[in-house]
């Protein structure tokens, strides 16, 4: 039997792209905001008829973009959510470093910059703070920018994402489904983007078994054409306190979670014990700030959501729910309407 290390250069880029922004699908509208730098690319879906409730900002994860919170923007804004997504530098329809400058100069502060750009226009823009939605390293983007005191935001909403106490497991777990991971790169020159330099590849590592081909080659062009090194490293030892971090979302006091940890039992690199980890910190963070009267919230201990697939709970500050069968990329799967039902119920008790 053959060994198959799916080496494909088909997919690796080393220039920044060219031509006119993508289509966007209708009722998805794109404005670009000027910073220092270059443009960033800001998605917005607007219901015809807005509801009271803060607006929702989507920060994407590594390889990604605003384009992939479409599905869930357009689910949010047909129960009358106003949603915004951003695109970091390098990413989407956003200005690009060059390829050395993107690999090996830009950090997680640069990219958080980019995301509090978008998470400023769209408080001026609405008059309100936000619900903060973070999916992998754009839910360590998210936890990081609180942890610093750059934004107060309604609530905050972790996707998949890279745990606050560092993710040195979570790429030992892509190891092991991928042992081919570090030779691979070699052949590469160490591109950025060789983990996910195939089709078969990006869904191994993103996406469940329903999820069809058809769909992974169109997802695989909105991949980003190189990432930052500097931004998973400097997220690979805790980069997080909870109790600051929580020092930093606002209401509190009036009742339900502030806080959403969200992902797919099928998801092979932020697995449940890494949410369920999350989870903990969060809600030890919390019930100490209670009793030492840091935040006035009632502490309610954890009990089980009724209905649900039997693992989710709520209590504690935090809500913690998974998508049955849903891989890395839970708002792009077959089972991303599950998902986006269950961050609009946390929403609603807000």
């Amino acid at each position: 039997m053959g060994i198959n290390f799916y080496l494909s250069y088909q997919w690796l880029c080393w220039t920044r792209p060219s031509g006119p922004p993508s289509a966007l699908p209708d009722g998805i509208e794109r404005t670009f905001i000027r910073t220092p730098g270059g443009d960033i690319e800001l998605l917005c879906a607007r219901p015809a008829s807005p509801s009271s409730r803060p607006p929702v900002v989507f920060a994407h994860g590594g390889m990604g973009c605003a384009w992939v919170w479409i599905p869930y923007m357009q689910y949010l804004a047909q129960n009358g959510v106003t949603s915004y997504a951003v695109s970091t530098r390098g990413h989407g329809e956003s200005w690009h470093p060059s390829f050395l400058r993107m690999l090996y100069m830009t950090t997680k502060r640069m990219l958080a910059d980019d995301l509090l750009a978008g998470i400023r226009a769209v408080e001026q823009k609405e008059g309100s703070e936000v619900v903060l939605v973070g999916h992998s390293s754009g839910g360590g983007l998210s936890q990081f920018i609180l942890n610093e005191g750059d934004v107060k935001v309604k609530a905050l909403a972790l996707l998949g994402a890279v745990p606050g106490t560092g993710s040195y497991g979570v790429y030992f777990n892509w190891a092991c489904f991928d042992p081919w991971f570090s030779i691979r790169m070699l052949f590469h020159g160490w591109h950025s983007n060789s983990p996910l330099s195939h089709p078969f590849l990006t869904k191994r590592a993103f996406f469940s078994e329903e999820y069809p081909e058809a769909d992974v080659v169109n997802f695989q062009r909105h991949l980003n054409r190189y990432e930052s090194f500097l931004w998973p490293l400097g997220m690979l030892l805790p980069f997080v306190n909870a109790q600051k971090l929580l020092s930093n979302i606002t209401g509190w006091g009036s009742g339900g979670d502030r806080v959403l940890i969200m992902a797919g039992t099928g998801d092979k690199l932020m697995t449940e014990p890494v949410q369920r980890k999350a989870a903990k910190t969060y809600r030890d963070a919390f019930s100490e700030m209670a009793a030492l009267k840091k935040i006035d919230a009632e502490v309610r201990e954890p009990e089980k959501v009724k209905g649900g697939c039997g693992l989710d709970d709520t209590g504690r500050g935090v809500t913690l729910a998974f998508v049955p069968g849903a891989g890395h990329h839970l708002q792009n799967d077959v089972q991303w309407k599950t998902g986006a039902e269950k961050l609009l119920v946390f929403l609603k008790q807000l």
